[in-house]
């Protein structure tokens, strides 16, 4: 094989697999159950950051919900031992964690003491209700949106919570 056609098959061998690489990474999600790109719906958003959070009561189809101060749903992920995140990386971007730079408040129809706050893998404060990490969901483009119910997505299911800070479970 002379010389040229040694770097013509290694030049097409390189595109093979740097086009390769990019189907890969186009086909979703990561880690678990779904991964993000199994709902048409869901765009990567980042972390809700930037100030103490807010925490409050809203109806949506489910009922009575905990939303935050954008009125955007709040979830809790099953995979989650105690206030310990289980969701970083690729399902951060999916379902967002509420994160503040205080201490959250809690607005009307929320009970003060059932607010906390923990601390992710990453460093960011996490607000948590009755115990459980807060997330929003990127497949909610509204406020009352409850798409992200009963999803079974990243190896556990995501629940809307009650006043009480427990799992709304429709099914």
């Amino acid at each position: 094989m002379s010389t040229r056609s040694r770097r013509t098959s290694i030049v097409i061998l390189a595109a093979g697999l740097v086009a390769l690489a990019v189907a890969i990474a186009g086909c979703g999600g990561g880690g678990g159950g779904g991964g993000g790109g199994a709902y048409g719906a869901a765009r990567a958003t980042t972390p809700s950051s930037g100030g103490k959070a807010s925490v409050k009561l809203a109806s949506t189809e489910l009922g009575k919900v905990i939303v935050d101060a954008k009125g955007r749903t709040l979830y809790l992920f099953e995979a989650d031992k105690g206030p310990m995140s289980a969701c970083s990386g690729a399902c951060a971007s999916v379902w967002p964690p509420l994160t503040t730079s205080g201490k959250p408040s809690a607005g009307a129809g929320v009970t003060a003491s059932k607010l906390g706050t923990t601390k992710r893998s990453d460093g960011a404060t996490e607000v948590t209700y009755n115990g459980h990490p807060l997330y929003t969901y990127a497949g909610d483009s509204a406020p009352g949106q409850t798409s992200g119910q009963g999803l079974d997505d990243y190896g556990a299911e995501w629940y809307a919570l009650s006043a009480g800070g427990d799992k709304i479970d429709n099914g």
